[in-house]
């Protein structure tokens, strides 16, 4: 039997949302809490969100991107930080988080890489997820970059270990989904601009901030999901 070929990923936003200062901010400061001793982030991709991380706590960080040409591009911000080439199937080692920032929903299986991520949880560690929200907003941009789907609360919740217990499960960018479906609907865009990018950031995402609050998580266009091992 052959060996298969090497993971090429087929996105192409990568640089785009590396630009999106004040959404990488927030969302980092709902996981920061979690994310402690050794750190596994899954689907690390050229590593914008290592670095937005990097001065967090913790003891250790695996940056494991299952693409080379995109791994080749981390740029590793402390001693402290190693980068792998290859998928979770390939660790054996246990972490004390393991995250998945926007890379779920590029696993076709997802259920089962939920199994997997459980069962490298160290006791008390975390299971992190941010993905996108909502398959009615499911566009030919996700398609284009490779996303199966779109979650809403209740179905990022299935498919996670039943063993894990849940600690957060909110959406994310209130006003944000307001204008992804004003896109979704009139704009009818495929693939957004760097201009509109900078837009949301800049212009909707510090409202999002404040509005997400009186929503209670009921509201937005990513959701995010924490679970604990007992």
């Amino acid at each position: 039997m052959s060996a298969a070929p090497p993971f090429a990923y087929v996105g192409s936003e990568l640089s785009l949302f590396e630009k999106a200062h004040n959404w990488k901010r927030y969302w980092r400061e709902q996981i920061a809490p979690y994310v402690a001793g050794d750190v596994l982030e899954v689907g690390a991709g050229i590593g914008a969100n290592t670095r937005v991380l990097a001065d967090l706590v913790f003891d250790s960080w695996t940056a494991l991107e299952p693409d080379a040409a995109l791994a080749e591009q981390i740029e590793l911000p402390t001693a402290e930080h190693r980068k792998t080439v290859g998928t979770l199937e390939d660790l054996e080692t246990r972490f004390d988080a393991i995250l998945y920032i926007d890379v779920l929903e590029h696993i076709e299986h997802d259920r089962d890489e939920m199994a997997r991520a459980a069962a490298h949880l160290k006791p008390g560690g975390s299971l992190i997820v941010l993905a996108p929200a909502h398959p009615f907003l499911y566009t030919p941009f996700d398609a284009a970059i490779g996303h199966y789907r779109r979650y809403t609360r209740a179905s990022l919740e299935a498919v996670a270990p039943q063993e894990l217990r849940v600690a957060k499960l909110a959406y994310l960018d209130s006003v944000g989904m307001l204008a992804s479906a004003a896109n979704r609907v009139l704009l009818k865009s495929a693939m957004p601009t760097e201009r509109q990018i900078l837009t949301w950031d800049r212009l909707l995402v510090p409202v999002s901030c404040a509005i997400d609050r009186v929503f209670a998580g009921r509201v937005g266009k990513s959701v995010l999901g924490i679970w604990r091992a007992e």
